[in-house]
């Protein structure tokens, strides 16, 4: 299996914090690695950092072979890793159909086809042709969140970052969102980097974790090691303890 990313010791800082503190990270291809940690523990600046979001002052990055270390994203690496963020109702713009949104994405990377990818993309997130001509107000959050992950599938991208996707949704929407990332993520080949404060959702979703704090990886471990508590720090037992829902299998 070869490493579809690579982080080396990259650092981020704003102004006077540093935020992710010589942090080191490499995913295989097809797996599911996971990213856990308080609030502030540097796991979603990790993610923005990879995908462009926040500049990283220093360390090296490189997505599916090619180096990205101080260089500016081009468009292969758009098309390559994708985002789905944590606030649906945030990240679609609410005067944008669905069409419009789904669209935009495909002609800004050339793809053909657009009406017949369009309504693929639908189906593919359990939404029918009926969602297309809607605005993105007319929808519930479990539906806003589905189209933002059509929006992410439809350039196919190899990776896909996940940025709590479920964290805003009732739990009974909870479970059918991430049991349809599962099924993309089958079907496609598809390597997820997700970040969690849920041990129950990266137990359910990652094949490997990370455990972060103030910056730094406290360690890592496969989610096997995980179930059975058989963790190394400290702080990995008490976020254990007190992340709700977590139950030992």
């Amino acid at each position: 299996m070869s490493t579809v990313l690579s982080v080396q010791n990259m650092s981020v800082r704003f102004d006077e914090f540093l935020a992710l503190d010589d942090v080191s990270l490499d995913v295989q291809q097809g797996e599911s690695f996971g990213l856990v940690g308080e609030s502030g523990s540097g796991k979603s600046t990790l993610l923005r950092a990879v995908a462009g979001l926040n500049a990283f002052e220093s360390g090296r990055l490189a997505v599916d072979g090619k180096d990205y270390t101080g260089k500016r994203r081009d468009q292969d690496f758009y098309r390559t890793v994708q985002m789905v963020f944590q606030d649906p109702y945030g990240s679609l713009h609410p005067r944008q159909t669905v069409d419009r949104l789904l669209l935009e994405p495909l002609v800004i990377h050339g793809f053909g086809d657009v009406d017949q990818r369009i309504a693929r993309a639908l189906d593919e997130v359990g939404l029918g042709s009926g969602f297309r001509f809607r605005f993105s107000h007319q929808l519930s959050g479990g539906q806003r969140q589905r189209i933002a992950i059509a929006r992410a599938l439809i350039v196919e991208p190899k990776i896909l970052l996940l940025d709590e996707p479920t964290s805003a949704l009732d739990a009974s929407i909870q479970a059918e969102v991430l049991n349809l990332l599962e099924q993309a993520r089958k079907d496609r080949g598809l390597t997820f980097i997700m970040v969690s404060h849920d041990l129950a959702v990266i137990s359910h979703m990652c094949d490997r974790l990370a455990v972060m704090r103030m910056g730094k990886m406290v360690e890592t471990m496969p989610v096997d090691a995980l179930r059975r508590r058989e963790v190394k720090a400290d702080y990995t037992r008490e976020l254990m303890l007190a992340s709700e829902g977590f139950r030992r299998k």
